[in-house]
């Protein structure tokens, strides 16, 4: 089965993480061929390329330009006459609005992947419900649950993304030499955040939370992740200037967009991403499971399908709770490796990467022939 995966590709976050996935280890199940679309050229394109992937460019596409929305769909309905395509899966809303009535003229089945949760009130939504899908995907049962608001009559079913364990073994040479170009002791114990630069990944409520255990000794926490969008760059300065305010600006270490995030991971000791609104899934929690770290997040959303007591600590989102969750793992070392010790299996339980992979196919198939049995 060849599949089409059509998406802007225009910023890297999670759904640009799932996708590269799909194209790392297509081996795994190489009953579904993984092709991809995209508008513009950046980072995922250039790592699907380095991983031979096949990947059609579609031109730079705004809607705010309605020329290039023409050259666009032009783009993909030239690709859908020279190759076959079994079943296309736009990634967004955005991408669903533009380019599913091509899709759907071609006569190819149609899925939409829903990653974020679906109010169905931005008009961007309102545009792509214009076309519905044969069928939808949801990344968790929290995103699912908004899927009503989009395609209320649309069947769908939740796949957790598949996620790989990292590839490089941890050792303490390795972990001391990360620490040592990030100005970090050996001994101190590290608190990362590891998301994109928006508001509700809950940056400042992190912040808030460490700055209320200022004497708790030896602690450092690295932000990891980089603005892509002004908008962002502007929150970013301003992160910087609270931890500044807050008396910790020595403590903590904006490292900006990172592609040795597995090191990073490996050379920390505990994760914390307090989200102040609900993450639609949170491959980060997933990877930081893997890399053996309690996980702190909010009770909110995805993450409440990922942490439990075995694996981190889930709290409400204000700083005094957080800041208790923190001083309690910091100061616990014990705590930390009875919590991260339970985390890879965790993780496979949810995202082993070939069972997905296997699932994902399982149900593409289904759509594909809804009346074999």
């Amino acid at each position: 089965m060849r599949v089409l995966h059509v998406h802007s590709g225009n910023l890297f976050g999670g759904i640009e993480t799932f996708l590269l996935t799909l194209a790392r280890h297509q081996e795994l199940c190489p009953a579904m061929e993984q092709n991809y679309a995209l508008c513009f050229e950046g980072r995922l394109s250039r790592e699907l390329e380095s991983l031979n992937a096949p990947v059609s460019k579609l031109g730079s596409v705004r809607i705010s330009r309605p020329q290039t929305v023409w050259r666009g769909r032009r783009a993909l309905r030239e690709l859908l006459k020279l190759e076959r395509f079994d079943i296309a899966v736009c990634h967004s809303a955005w991408t669903q609005a533009i380019f599913a009535p091509v899709i759907r003229k071609a006569g190819i089945p149609l899925v939409f992947w829903l990653h974020g949760a679906a109010n169905g009130r931005h008009w961007l939504e309102r545009y792509a419900r214009r076309t519905p899908p044969d069928f939808a995907l949801c990344n968790s049962l929290f995103t699912s649950g908004t899927l009503r608001n989009l395609y209320p009559k649309v069947s769908s079913e939740v796949i957790y993304y598949p996620i790989a364990p990292p590839e490089i073994l941890d050792s303490e040479i390795d972990r001391e030499e990360t620490r040592n170009k990030l100005n970090t002791p050996k001994d101190a114990t590290v608190v990362i955040q590891v998301s994109r630069m928006e508001q509700w990944k809950g940056h400042e409520l992190h912040l808030k939370a460490l700055s209320l255990i200022k004497d708790v000794p030896n602690w450092v926490c690295w932000q990891v992740g980089g603005e892509q969008r002004p908008e962002e760059r502007r929150y970013f300065n301003g992160l910087k200037k609270s931890a500044a305010e807050l008396g910790i600006a020595d403590r903590v270490r904006f490292l900006g967009q990172r592609t040795n995030v597995t090191e990073l991971l490996a050379a920390s000791d505990i994760h914390c991403q307090p989200n102040a609104g609900p993450e639609p899934f949170g491959i980060t929690f997933i990877e930081a499971l893997y890399a053996q770290l309690p996980v702190v997040t909010t009770a909110i959303g995805g993450g409440l399908e990922i942490v439990d007591d075995s694996c981190g600590v889930l709290v409400q989102p204000e700083p005094y709770d957080l800041a208790a969750a923190l001083r309690k793992l910091i100061e616990d070392k014990t705590l930390r490796r009875t919590l991260g010790t339970t985390g890879p299996h965790r993780a496979r339980t949810l995202c082993d990467v070939k069972t997905q992979l296997e699932r994902i196919n399982r149900i593409l198939t289904r759509v594909l022939y809804p009346n074999a049995e």
